[in-house]
């Protein structure tokens, strides 16, 4: 019972903060490192390699389905069978320990009896090594696993399978059977978990830290994005990309990348996000790990960190893994390296939103200080770009530090820096136009790249040029004139093949451009460039980095945090209007 790969658009996210897992329509669990984001994985076999944990009908011919509970990441896997139905609740139990996971399995027989086939077959080291000192005791399995230690519960009469375990049980009609996977690095003191406290708990938190959001446009997916949120933000406060590596964004062109850490970047949307939403308590954890980045490292501040704030380690192969079709697996990233400019205007965007929440403390507004003390010393210097490309004197780069400037300036203006702030602003907007504003009246990309990008509708969303100068207004007449396809938004134009043929269209951008539009007061095509891409997703609801719009498929790494970020923003201001 090995599970092959499935398109992304079927899998769901099970996610605790410290460590999320992929889930297969029919109950596979492919991915999942342990104990931390950016650990080794335990089970691989979403990039080809050993291990999963695999719960699904004994009766192959079912049909497969799932939703998530509402505003939670608790997964509900649903099978149609000839003669009845089963059910399987899923979930990483809440709150997640730093150094310990708590997996929750229920499987309910909707009607009549059921049988199903299990398979635990965890392998540390990406699929290398599998368990070792396998023994049952009273029932339950213990095992290591690399230098964790492995527990489960709730299935004694399991059998020894190649290395791994497998089980055919019998469910009555109308019951229910937990099964409790445990993995941590110490090991195990008192009993397994019981599971239905541990489902009580884990319901009980999900209902009180997402909000209703009753009211949104697209409520329900506005709190799926909230949870998502939710499910990807450590106790450290750092707020992963994404759960996956290596899942490719095309076929055979090599771009294909580990997103298990903490972009400065991503992170500022996810704040922003939460602070359109209306929320404190998540916005001022992403707050406080910004500013405990900022404060550490200055102007030397690094694109992206583990979720703990520690250096990204440079990109190097998984050896002994097929990966994901198309693929090539990888650890690492190497924008570790990297300047990126925008990522201190986007942090003084952050602390602008925490200003108007009258979140501001003496400490933020000492990295207050420390941002625009890093625009001054660098914003004059080439950088990678929000894109991540060659080092050059990217537009959106100056004219996003120019908006972080505008907006801090404008919490307190009578402050005796405000002034200097908005001076300074106005300089970098000035530079920008001197060498970035194509003949056509809008920005282009830099002074030596005269396309159209659509992250340059980003300075007018967040003030750094005001949305009816008649810069903001062309670009975005460009942006859809140039860079839009079948309804969806891609990034800037590769060459001259069609739009779809160089990359998937970046829904990221669709929902930057329904912003766009209702600024400009268009409000129904703000609201149709937002329902373009709230479509763009899976039956769980989830986004990845690009969208295939010829096969309508999802492309990237799963799921992608900044999408459902952008994702609630837009639902929340198009709600406003």
């Amino acid at each position: 019972m090995t599970p092959g790969p499935h398109v992304l658009r079927d899998y769901a996210l099970l996610a605790d903060g410290e460590r999320g897992a992929l889930i297969g329509q029919r109950g596979e669990i492919v991915w999942l490192c342990a104990p931390r984001w950016d650990s080794e994985s335990v089970f691989a076999r979403l990039l080809g390699g050993h291990g999963h944990y695999t719960i699904r009908p004994a009766d192959p011919w079912f049909v497969p389905g799932g939703f998530y509970e509402d505003g939670s990441l608790i997964w509900r896997s649903r099978w149609r069978l000839s003669g009845g139905a089963i059910e399987s609740r899923e979930a990483m139990a809440l709150p997640g320990g730093t150094g310990r996971l708590v997996l929750l399995r229920q499987v309910h027989a909707l009607d009549g009896d059921a049988e199903v086939d299990v398979a635990l077959d965890p392998r540390s080291d990406f699929g290398r090594e599998p368990m070792r000192e396998l023994a049952r005791d009273d029932g339950v399995w213990h095992a290591r696993l690399g230098g964790l230690y492995l527990r489960w519960s709730g299935c004694p009469e399991a059998k020894a399978a190649g290395p791994g375990l497998a089980a055919r049980m019998a469910v009555p009609g109308g019951s229910t059977h937990d099964f409790v996977l445990e993995i941590s690095e110490r090991p195990f003191e008192g009993p397994p978990p019981d599971p239905d406290r541990a489902w009580e708990v884990t319901e009980h938190k999900w209902r009180a830290e997402v909000p209703r959001l009753d009211g949104v446009i697209g409520d329900r997916d506005a709190r799926l994005a909230y949870a998502v949120h939710r499910g990807m933000t450590s106790d450290h406060g750092g707020v992963v990309a994404a759960a996956t590596t290596s899942l490719p964004e095309r076929a055979r062109a090599g771009r294909n990348y580990d997103y298990r850490y903490t972009w400065i970047r991503d992170q500022s949307y996810a704040a922003q996000a939460l602070a359109a939403a209306g929320d404190d308590r998540l916005f001022d954890r992403h707050v406080d790990w910004l500013v405990e980045r900022l404060l550490a490292d200055g102007a030397s501040l690094r694109p992206v960190y583990t979720v703990s704030g520690d250096p990204v380690p440079p990109e190097r192969p998984i050896e002994g893994l097929p990966g994901y079709p198309g693929g090539v697996p990888k650890t690492g990233n190497r924008a570790g390296a990297q300047f990126q400019l925008d990522a201190l205007g986007e942090v003084l965007l952050v602390l602008a939103a925490a200003g108007r929440r009258g979140r501001l403390d003496s400490t933020r507004w000492q990295a207050v200080e420390t941002a625009v003390s890093g625009i001054e010393k660098r914003w004059g210097e080439p950088d990678a770009g929000v894109w991540e490309l060659e080092d050059d004197h990217w537009a959106h780069s100056r004219l996003i530090c120019a908006s972080g400037l505008r907006a801090i300036a404008a919490v307190e203006p009578g402050r005796g820096d405000a002034a200097s702030w908005s001076a300074l602003a106005d300089a970098i907007v000035a530079d920008a136009a001197s060498d970035c504003l194509h003949p056509d009246g809008r920005w282009q990309r830099s002074p030596h790249d005269p396309r159209v990008d659509a992250a340059l509708l980003l300075p007018a969303i967040r003030g750094g040029v005001p949305a009816q100068d008649p810069r903001s207004t062309a670009t975005l007449q460009a942006v859809r004139e140039q860079l839009t396809e079948d309804g969806y938004v891609y990034r800037f134009r590769h060459d001259e093949r069609p739009l779809h043929a160089a990359e998937g269209a970046f829904l990221l951008c669709g929902f930057f451009t329904a912003l766009a539009c209702l600024q400009q007061g268009e409000v129904v095509e703000a609201r149709g460039w937002f329902e373009r891409s709230r479509a763009a997703c899976g039956p769980p609801g989830l986004y990845a980095e690009e969208y295939d719009v010829v096969q309508h498929q999802l492309r990237g790494n799963l799921p992608q945090l900044f999408v459902h970020a952008l994702m609630l923003q837009a639902s929340c201001a198009l709600t406003r209007t």
